[in-house]
């Protein structure tokens, strides 16, 4: 009996005991659920059903082989630290310095893409000006116009045959001055239209010309005023008063074959004028020279269509030239462009070369080696430096032997410049005389 007691005792007390751990797990199962629920819902407190006593032993179980919740309640959650409104700020002006150094950087892409692009135009452009420049396309771009009144004079077939022959463009049209020969130019595309060249040429016949020379003539003696406009020198005064750019020059041609003079009209034959215009010989000089240094007409005596066609011809290759010689000529400094000509030293526009060009500025007098005038500059860097020391002495001896003493060294050997080569680079900047022989 009183073993069955113990064993019954033994049970009880096992069963009470499993009751009060399954009270224990129950207690840490609500507290954890309630301290999950009170951060959740901002600390609001929620009272939760006690599960029953039948299911407690299956619900420890399952807790502890089944995966958390997808509500989050079987496992804690951190809590999300709420920000302020100076952090927000902040992070939004962060962005808005991030996307305006991208559109920035964006922007300096493109422009500097733009200006590569831009820059590749320019030289494209360059290019293709440059090359219309070239002679034998500016040849292309001349027209030479020729007066109706040439072609009524034998000969003239010559010119137009020649033009022909060398596929150059002319017109037969009216021009200011009878029997004369214009040149017009085509610009270039974008420019448009027609430019006058400003030389003219003027074919005379040998009487004409002695008319002219009667007319000139009078004018000179009746004190400058200008004849009557019928005649030649009437209608060349009013072209060039209306026009003073343009370029005359008279081409007198005479039908004899044994009629040639210079460029200038000075050996003419004086019996032939003199008999025709009944002129002295010094006044058809004084009348030449009154067209040559007054009006600005060169006098070109020629013998017969020929020369006029190979003049024209010359005249026409010379304007062909004429564009890409100026391009070529409008450096500021041409002593100072890249190329071995001359020896030419570049400045750059830091004022690197200067010195360069200082010691070649001594070179330049006669005897001077590259190694006295390299001494020289070491000595005075720059030419005011040494144009001070020469006002610092005082007698004229002492300033010709300033360069004397200075020791130049050259093969391995020393010498002195001596007072020779120094009187002469001090001549040489401060003589006032430019008639003055150095050597």
């Amino acid at each position: 009996m009183s073993a069955l007691r113990r064993v019954k005792t033994w049970e009880i007390s096992e069963s009470e005991e499993s009751e009060a751990e399954t009270k224990r797990d129950e207690s840490v199962q609500i507290v954890t659920i309630f301290t999950a629920e009170e951060q959740s819902s901002d600390h609001k407190c929620t009272k939760l059903p006690s599960p029953s006593p039948a299911h407690t032993e299956s619900s420890s179980h399952t807790s502890a082989l089944s995966p958390p919740r997808p509500d989050g309640r079987a496992t804690p959650s951190p809590a999300k630290k709420r920000r302020t409104k100076e952090e927000i700020e902040a992070d939004r002006q962060t962005a808005r310095e991030r996307k305006e150094a991208r559109e920035r950087q964006r922007a300096a892409r493109a422009q500097e893409k733009e200006e590569r692009r831009r820059e590749q135009q320019r030289r494209k452009e360059a290019a293709e000006h440059l090359k219309r420049l070239r002679p034998e396309n500016c040849l292309k771009c001349l027209t030479v116009c020729v007066d109706p009144a040439l072609l009524q004079q034998d000969g003239s077939d010559i010119l137009l045959g020649t033009l022909a022959a060398f596929d150059w463009r002319f017109t037969i049209e009216s021009q200011q001055l009878p029997h004369s020969i214009a040149w017009i130019r085509d610009l270039p595309q974008g420019e448009g239209g027609l430019v006058e060249e400003e030389q003219v040429a003027l074919v005379l016949g040998l009487t004409d010309f002695v008319e002219m020379v009667i007319s000139v003539k009078k004018m000179l003696d009746s004190a400058g005023e200008e004849t009557e406009t019928e005649s030649f020198l009437g209608q060349i005064l009013e072209c060039l008063n209306r026009d003073a750019k343009k370029v005359l020059t008279l081409l007198v041609t005479d039908s004899q074959p044994d009629y040639r003079s210079d460029a200038y009209g000075v050996h003419l034959l004086d019996e032939m004028l003199q008999s025709k215009s009944g002129l002295e010989n010094l006044d058809i000089k004084e009348v030449l020279v009154y067209l040559q240094l007054s009006k600005n007409i060169t006098l070109v005596f020629l013998d017969g269509w020929q020369e006029v066609t190979n003049h024209v011809c010359a005249v026409t290759k010379a304007l062909s030239k004429r564009p890409f010689k100026l391009l070529t000529e409008r450096g500021e400094l041409p002593f100072c462009v890249d190329g071995s000509w001359a020896s030419g030293v570049r400045v750059e526009r830091d004022g690197s070369g200067l010195t360069q060009v200082w010691s070649r500025q001594i070179q330049q007098l006669n005897r001077v080696s590259p190694a006295v005038a390299s001494t020289v500059t070491a000595a005075y860097p720059s030419p005011q430096l040494l144009l001070q020391a020469y006002h610092s002495l005082e007698s004229e001896n002492d300033r010709k032997g300033l360069l004397a003493g200075l020791l130049v060294k050259s093969g391995g050997k020393e010498r002195r410049v001596g007072p020779e080569i120094s009187a002469r680079v001090y001549l040489c900047f401060t003589a006032h005389n430019p008639q003055l022989v150095l050597d």
